[in-house]
């Protein structure tokens, strides 16, 4: 059985975002102003349906989904880009793959203690945050 991801979650850390969002075609200032950004993450996670929320003083982004099932994800307030997306379990690892232009783009969460990790995958780049979870 997957755990249970629901929670509030503060910025602890992240490696390697401002080559992540090259690798989106994100122009300069933007990443700048991206690898300033602290984000939170709130997720609630009830059976197989799925809320994450990105919580930024710029802008929030909400994904809400059920697991398994594939979707359309506007990622046009990040990229300017839509991406047919499927979230799914693997092992402990909640996975997410998201079909577009960009080759090989997507995430993943999984938990070590109280500290839930992000990997970020696009092209042959990859970011990795790191939160605390705080309730």
């Amino acid at each position: 059985m997957p755990p249970n991801l629901t929670g509030y979650y503060r910025f602890v850390s992240q490696e390697n975002m401002d080559n992540y969002l090259r690798a989106l075609d994100i122009n300069v200032v933007l990443r700048k102003l991206v690898c300033l950004l602290k984000p939170d993450k709130e997720i609630i996670h009830t059976g197989d349906h799925m809320v994450i929320r990105t919580i930024t003083s710029l802008r929030d982004y909400v994904m809400d989904f059920d697991v398994g099932v594939q979707f359309e994800e506007n990622l046009e307030p990040v990229d300017g880009r839509k991406c047919q997306t499927t979230v799914s379990w693997e092992g402990d690892q909640l996975v997410c793959e998201q079909l577009g232009e960009k080759r090989n783009r997507g995430w993943r969460h999984w938990l070590e203690g109280d500290r839930l990790h992000l990997r970020m995958t696009v092209e042959d780049e990859v970011c990795v945050q790191v939160f605390q979870k705080v309730k």
